[in-house]
């Protein structure tokens, strides 16, 4: 497969829904399309939809932190949203706007090919998982599931702008993350 022209035009696909957010900027991704780490979180927040990249503001520094202390880092890792547009006033995506993207999340997933997936918070896990319900229920257990037509190895963690109203959990995380850690190098 060729990635490039595949994400091509998957981005051709996703701007089409631009009329859906009006004066909002496509936050596509970030890093390394051959990466064996995806990572997915929820939509972008002010910070991304001016520079058009995800994680870049102060949930983004705190993402970058939290890699690092697993020797990862935008580099090595690629990066998407559940949903590519900012919702207005920075809520949450509706259940409309994540099924509006599912499909394209989910083509986005078959084209990076990953070993592993890390879902950052709720909106992620009911995106990927169909879970509605707590995030304790799934945060930081494997998940294998099917996704068109090749499985994957799941985990899910807090959303890093969680952790900035929360920062207590951070240790938690930090296990998840060390757990991605050692089914990656597996």
């Amino acid at each position: 497969m060729d990635k490039d022209k595949e994400l091509s035009k998957l981005k051709k696909k996703i701007l089409k829904f631009n009329k859906n957010f009006p004066k909002k900027n496509l936050v596509f991704a970030d890093g390394n399309k051959n990466s064996q780490v995806m990572i997915i979180g929820e939509a972008p927040g002010k910070t991304e939809d001016k520079l058009k990249k995800p994680f870049v503001g102060r949930a983004g520094k705190l993402l970058d932190e939290l890699l690092n202390c697993i020797h990862l880092d935008r580099t090595k890792v690629y990066i998407t949203n559940v949903v590519n547009y900012r919702p207005d006033k920075n809520r949450k995506p509706t259940p409309e706007e994540i099924n509006e993207f599912k499909k394209l999340l989910f083509k986005h997933i078959e084209i990076i090919s990953p070993k592993c997936i890390l879902l950052l918070g709720a909106t992620a896990a009911a995106a990927v998982l169909n879970h509605i319900g707590p995030l304790s229920e799934v945060r930081g257990k494997w998940k294998n599931i099917k996704i068109i037509n090749s499985y994957f190895d799941i985990l899910t963690t807090f959303h890093p702008a969680f952790l900035l109203r929360q920062p207590a959990r951070k240790k938690s995380t930090l296990e998840d993350l060390h757990e991605f850690k050692r089914k990656l190098s597996s």
